[in-house]
């Protein structure tokens, strides 16, 4: 029961810190910025609650069914801030399962070594998720549009976005997430195998 339960709060947790990964289209002077971090936080909270499923039942298939609760939670959810007059024209697109496909793939691929898993299935999520979840900016309407249409309140000055730096990180949040989050993914993908140990 205890295992089950540990599944239902990482699935929840993961929603929760995923929900809000639009809202970067709203300040565009950090959209860049906030990609790689959104990204990086997805493919860790996907990661660490996959490989634990995936570890826990031995059963290749896991990872994406555990995906597919992450993307049904947040549609619900996201769904209710709809019914409220918040856009629902972003972060509709099931961005966690073709990750988490390569996740079980990596399993199944090694005959349930888990090691692979965290090595090969950790580095494949990391580098895949903020290409995936570059097609969130692709499919949305107009920041701007949009931004007008849903005014935010007036940030503090210590909030004010500074403007980007042109260039930096080869002007690619891409890039720089699949690099961050190959590396934390293997950690992560570590962690959830861990659980499964207690």
């Amino acid at each position: 029961c205890t295992h089950y339960l540990f599944i239902v709060v990482v699935a929840v947790n993961s929603t929760l810190l995923t929900i809000n990964a639009g809202d970067y289209i709203f300040y565009t002077d950090w959209a860049w910025t906030s990609l790689v971090v959104f990204s990086i936080s997805q493919t860790l909270m996907l990661t660490v609650g996959a490989c634990y499923y995936l570890t826990f039942t031995g059963v290749p298939g896991t990872a994406t069914y555990y995906a597919l609760i992450m993307t049904v939670y947040t549609w619900i959810a996201k769904g209710a801030w709809f019914a409220l007059g918040y856009p629902y024209d972003f972060i509709v697109t099931p961005v966690w399962l073709p990750s988490a496909m390569l996740l079980d793939l990596a399993y199944w691929a090694t005959k349930k070594n888990k090691h692979s898993l965290i090595l090969f299935g950790g580095v494949l999520v990391g580098m895949s998720l903020p290409l995936f979840n570059m097609v969130n900016l692709i499919t949305v309407a107009d920041p701007l549009e949009t931004a007008f249409k849903y005014p935010r309140p007036t940030l503090p000055p210590y909030m004010t976005p500074i403007e980007p730096q042109v260039g930096k990180f080869y002007n690619s949040p891409v890039a720089l997430g699949a690099g961050a989050g190959a590396v934390l993914a293997c950690t992560f993908a570590a962690l959830g195998c861990k659980l499964t140990t207690w």
